[in-house]
């Protein structure tokens, strides 16, 4: 029986001569020997197989996002995801741009030429927003805090006209009263104990559902935590703990506004305004993993 170096076994393998003597070190060629400091391979060994890849987790649309990221790849369901998620979140709030330039923005990471007025802050807030959802691919596996919560809100946020003034508070909870939809909202002062006592009952629970989920997000907005951006943070929070729960996710677009607005003021009365919505939003998300293979 004839021996091959290190190098006739990579180029008869199609591999890295370090890939070959990874192989050999680990005891994964049979009959290899290691003369001096070069090993020396039995010309009829087989390639060992490929060790399985560990799973970044057991929900496979999280998987398949994860590795799409990484990957930087475009036309999967990391790329839709990224665009649809970003354009109407932001658009819900009064973003003027296009979903062509959200694309164009992702894509290119440029603008593109046009003859508009364009508002830097809806760029700045595009371009960290696609931040915001590698954020929660990466850490969806993580329990929802306070900590992550308001990391949402400062890459949300950094490099805005906000962000510039003193009293905004990027990252940490408001200084000063809001309202949202005409309605009061918690009190900077009691904000912080309403947050602790909301994740804690969230965190409590044994088997998390859609209505769980929803009923946070429902919660949430009505403490409304931050001076500004609480609408994409929040939304931004369900679609992580979808990830995490191995829930199929949801974006709600721009059609389904308004019942989304009515679902959470109504939320008292009815919940099932609110979670029919967000089932609508669901649907179509199905329909595009079961496009794409998922």
């Amino acid at each position: 029986m004839g021996f091959l170096s290190v190098s006739e076994v990579a180029k008869k393998w199609n591999i890295s001569e370090r890939s070959v003597r990874n192989y050999c070190a680990t005891g994964r060629i049979k009959g290899a020997q290691l003369m001096g400091k070069t090993w020396i391979i039995p010309a009829d060994a087989l390639k060992p197989d490929r060790a399985k890849r560990k799973e970044f987790s057991d929900n496979p649309l999280l998987n398949v996002l994860k590795e799409q990221k990484d990957m930087k790849l475009k036309g999967g369901i990391y790329h839709k995801t990224q665009i649809e998620l970003t354009y109407n979140s932001n658009h819900i709030e009064g973003s003027k741009l296009t979903e062509d330039q959200t694309r164009f923005i992702f894509e290119t990471n440029t603008i593109g030429v046009t003859n508009e007025t364009i508002n830097i802050d809806d760029v700045i807030e595009t371009s960290n927003h696609f931040k915001c959802i590698d954020y929660i691919i990466d850490n969806a596996k993580k329990p929802l805090t306070e900590a992550l919560i308001k990391e949402l809100h400062f890459i949300l946020k950094t490099g805005t006209s906000d962000s510039r003034k003193d009293w905004f508070n990027v990252g940490a909870y408001k200084k000063l009263p809001n309202e949202v939809g005409g309605q009061e909202t918690c009190k900077p002062e009691n904000v912080a104990s309403e947050m602790k006592a909301l994740l804690e009952k969230y965190n409590n629970k044994e088997n998390i559902s859609l209505e769980d989920i929803v009923e946070f997000h429902q919660k949430f907005e009505k403490i409304h935590p931050f001076q500004d951006g609480n609408g994409r943070v929040g939304r931004l929070i369900m679609f992580k703990e979808c990830l995490a729960n191995n829930i199929v996710p949801f974006i709600i677009d721009e059609n389904l506004k308004f019942y989304y607005y009515r679902g959470l003021r109504e939320w008292n009365n009815e919940h099932g305004f609110l979670i029919d919505t967000c089932l609508s939003a669901q649907d179509k998300y199905k329909q595009w993993l079961e496009y794409f293979g998922i």
